[in-house]
């Protein structure tokens, strides 16, 4: 376990670790393969989808970051969660997953499940009574998505996974919402993190990738031979780019969340807005829950529209400071429309079953003044009083 700060861990990790140059950033690695010394002699990198020197860098410092034995940079997030299921699952062993995970990965594991590589429990975690029935399945994997996307919804992490170890189940968090600078899954039991590194660790909306950290040395073997063998891993200009972005991780994450504060306040306030959902919120269900796992509380918002859909598409085209696009975690705002732009793939009936309605708006608050971000909504607000 590492006793340097996150954010100290963050910046410094590959710092001065040039020995050709002595240069104090570590150069790109373009190369696709290595020279061996000697006959025989099979050296640390030998061809850059096993491995690579950007990359070994950028997993050592999320490995740190997350207090884990080792991790697996792939080329995006859903690789990564494709990754971990691959690595574990075979054709009669049982996913429990959230009902309102990200839409990508139902998407995923409800295809896979369909073609037969494993089966899939979809539950809702908050619920115990069909956790229960979800864990007396006797799973092989269980997946935490936890503040949940988009209705950051709260999961106690470390009674779930005491009671999904119970079962015979290894545990994994998907913990792209909050970052290791906010919440540290393995710390409360879990045996694997999972990120999409697009998201706040790259920060800059320019890097697509996914990383797996495990807890257990052997699990971190196993799913580096499988990230080779599946052509899953990441490559060196992404790694690079986005250890670039972690370093300023800290500062960003911090910066994030007081603007989400000051949005929060605002949109309490709007006639317009509905139930607003964020777990720093008194009145989130997941509120203590939170308090107690969480070192903050993040950005990532969603709120029920008051109004007519006519009036939610109205309100969304004439903001100019919040881009209507899918992804998050980026320094530019974004607002998504979840049931027709990230969890369309889910369809109607499961949509309805996640609390996923046709008037969620999700905001991924980014570092605009928020004095400019406020006046942006009001005048979005503004321009649809007249509409019903």
């Amino acid at each position: 376990m590492s006793t340097r700060k996150p954010v100290t861990i963050a910046v410094r990790t590959g710092i001065e670790s040039d020995t050709q140059y002595q240069a104090v950033v570590p150069p790109i690695y373009l190369s696709t393969n290595y020279g061996f010394a000697k006959f025989g002699e099979v050296p640390q990198f030998d061809y850059t989808r096993s491995g690579n020197p950007n990359r070994s860098l950028l997993e050592s410092a999320l490995a740190e970051l997350e207090g884990g034995a080792g991790a697996v940079v792939t080329n995006c997030g859903t690789s990564a969660i494709n990754l971990w299921a691959s690595a574990f699952l075979s054709p009669n062993d049982w996913l429990v997953a959230p009902h309102d995970c990200y839409g990508g990965t139902y998407r995923l594991f409800n295809s896979r499940a369909q073609k037969g590589d494993f089966k899939v429990r979809f539950v809702d975690q908050s619920d115990e009574a069909a956790w229960q029935d979800a864990l007396a399945l006797k799973p092989k994997l269980v997946l935490l998505e936890t503040p949940s996307n988009p209705l950051v919804r709260v999961v106690d992490i470390e009674k779930a996974c005491r009671q999904a170890h119970e079962a015979g189940a290894l545990v994994a968090v998907d913990n792209t919402f909050l970052t290791p600078i906010y919440q540290q899954p393995l710390a409360l039991g879990a045996d694997f993190v999972i990120h999409s590194t697009t998201k706040y660790l790259n920060g800059h909306s320019d890097v697509i990738g996914g990383v797996v950290i495990c807890q257990d040395p052997q699990h971190h073997e196993s799913l580096a031979w499988w990230g080779n063998c599946l052509g899953a891993t990441g490559t060196p200009f992404d790694s690079y780019l986005t250890l670039r972005g972690l370093r300023t991780l800290g500062a960003r994450m911090r910066a994030h969340e007081e603007s989400a504060n000051v949005i929060l306040h605002y949109l309490e306030q709007q006639p317009r807005v509905g139930t607003i959902y964020h777990p720093s919120l008194p009145s989130h269900p997941g509120h203590e829950i939170a308090l107690r796992q969480q070192q903050g509380f993040g950005a990532m918002l969603s709120f029920e529209f008051n109004g007519s859909f006519e009036a939610l598409k109205a309100f969304v085209n004439h903001l100019t400071l919040f881009s209507l696009a899918e992804s998050l975690g980026g320094v530019e705002s974004l607002i998504c429309h979840p049931a027709s732009m990230t969890h369309r793939a889910m369809g109607e009936e499961a949509l309805a079953k996640a609390g996923v309605s046709n008037q969620l708006v999700r905001l991924s608050i980014g570092l605009e003044d928020s004095a400019d971000l406020l006046a942006d909504l009001t005048h979005a607000f503004h321009q649809v009083e007249g509409i019903a």
